[in-house]
């Protein structure tokens, strides 16, 4: 009798398991059962114009584009914080969210870990100063200077790549325009869409060169869960061809933003 009660104590840890999994990870059919599709995001306040904390003063573009997904198939969007850029991904395979949003880069070191979208938003690094520093205009003028991103993103990949030494990584998410007017740093290489949200709030501040080649945020899922790429795929691809999509850019990213990301885009 031991031994018996032993066996189905063991039957019944692995159907627990096999319970706490199936609730934890959610294909596309899965998440109306459930209510909501959880996202996994970085949160600043500084930096709110993809994923806002609270959804407040706005909720963000990538919220508004999630939000119209969601309501199309019948569930919610809940925002799951995460602290870091390189926890992202590992939160995404424990099952802690559906899908991660909020500005992520889609680059070959990623793509062999999850699955990407379709392109969501277009992405470069560009170089930011603030007055009185000089706007930088080459590598040579990069490497000569003290520079600041933020670890486990992609802009640090980039000026790997470039060959620059002499980083500050430990700016935190929305902190750079700060390290640049305090002289903590004398330049800063962002996303595009960060530098133009920086600038409209502090006009000294200066867009330099563009770092490496035009990329994409885009959203990430489990690469098993192609169901949900797949309707994500179809419907950010019907997002992109109508003019939603530039007027969400606009609100966000300011007037200039077509134009400006049409310049990066190019050289």
């Amino acid at each position: 009798m031991k031994e018996l009660a032993l066996r189905w104590s063991s039957v019944l840890g692995v159907l627990a398991l096999l319970a706490t999994n199936a609730a934890g990870a959610a294909d596309l059919p899965d998440l109306p059962k459930r209510g909501t599709l959880r996202v996994l995001a970085v949160l600043s306040k500084e930096e709110a114009y993809f994923i806002s904390p609270n959804r407040t003063p706005l909720p963000g573009f990538d919220l508004e584009v999630l939000d119209g997904f969601a309501q199309l198939h019948n569930f919610k969007v809940e925002v799951v914080p995460i602290p870091g850029w390189d926890a992202l991904i590992p939160a995404l395979k424990r099952q802690e969210g559906d899908l991660i949003a909020g500005g992520l880069t889609e680059t070959e070191s990623r793509r062999k870990r999850v699955a990407f979208t379709v392109e969501v938003f277009p992405t470069r690094s560009v170089v930011i100063t603030r007055k009185p520093q000089k706007v930088v205009t080459s590598l040579e003028e990069l490497r000569a200077v003290k520079v600041g991103t933020i670890k486990g993103t992609f802009m640090e990949e980039e000026l790997a790549a470039a060959g620059v030494t002499n980083l500050d990584r430990s700016i935190g998410t929305g902190g750079l325009p700060e390290a640049l007017r305090s002289g903590r740093i004398d330049a800063a290489v962002d996303g595009i869409e960060a530098a133009l949200t920086a600038r409209a709030r502090d006009p000294e501040l200066q867009l330099g060169i563009f770092l490496g080649r035009p990329a994409s945020l885009a959203y990430a899922v489990r690469m098993e869960d192609q169901e949900l790429l797949a309707a994500l795929n179809s419907y950010i691809g019907n997002l992109r061809r109508t003019s939603t999509w530039s007027r969400l850019a606009v609100k966000y990213f300011g007037e200039r933003a077509p134009e400006i990301l049409k310049k990066a885009r190019a050289e």
